[in-house]
């Protein structure tokens, strides 16, 4: 899930792409967009940042040890073929 922080800082970025004279929104606007920010994430279901990296690691040593399972196979087929 995104955090306030991240939010804020998305409100922020939109304020300042804003027409001169609209930059500065005014606070009640903020809440809104923030509310409809935050309800639009949580419906995309979103992982966050910390959770992509933890499971990008588990891939990684996934892949791996998958490799590392696919050599030996490899190994022991070529031992067998030699004594056969």
């Amino acid at each position: 899930m995104i955090n306030p922080k991240q939010i804020e800082s998305l409100v922020d970025s939109i304020s300042g792409i804003l027409p001169p004279g609209l930059g500065e929104l005014p606070e009640n606007a903020k809440q809104n967009l923030k509310q409809t920010l935050a309800s639009a994430f949580e419906k995309m279901d979103l992982v966050s940042r910390q959770e992509f990296e933890i499971q990008a690691g588990v891939l990684a040593k996934t892949r791996a040890k998958l490799e590392a399972l696919e050599k030996q196979v490899a190994e022991l087929e070529a031992k067998q073929s030699v004594d056969s």
